[in-house]
């Protein structure tokens, strides 16, 4: 069992950075692909990126490429978002999650294990 607590959200303008982070317990963290996920309202949940348990494989979706940066600390069970050059259309609930075998997959299904959630807002 993993449980996972996000924070690091908040208000931002266009333009400037925030980085999130997720706080993992349990002793099979650093065995597990971790993964970001936003759901904006009205809206399903989709992937953003994810990282393989070792850091070697890192995915991020279409949109965020180049934006921003998925890392982990196996040390620390925390996985971290970094996001640059943040838009209007970043507004969301992000979400960390953890899966158990896959290997920085995007499919939101292989992701057993989710945090609450943390609010980012991207103002104009």
């Amino acid at each position: 069992q993993v449980q996972l607590v996000e924070s690091g959200g908040g208000l931002v303008q266009a333009g400037g950075s925030l980085r999130l982070s997720c706080a993992a317990s349990g002793r099979t963290f650093s065995t597990y692909t971790m993964g970001w996920f936003r759901q904006a309202p009205g809206k399903e949940r989709v992937f953003v990126a994810a990282i393989r348990w070792d850091g070697g494989i890192t995915n991020y979706a279409n949109s965020v490429k180049g934006r921003f940066t998925i890392s982990r600390d196996n040390a620390k069970n925390t996985v971290y978002l970094q996001m640059n050059s943040l838009k209007l259309e970043d507004t969301a609930v992000y979400y960390c999650a953890a899966d158990p075998w896959g290997s920085a997959g995007s499919a939101r299904q292989n992701y057993d294990y989710w945090g609450q959630g943390t609010q980012v807002t991207v103002s104009s």
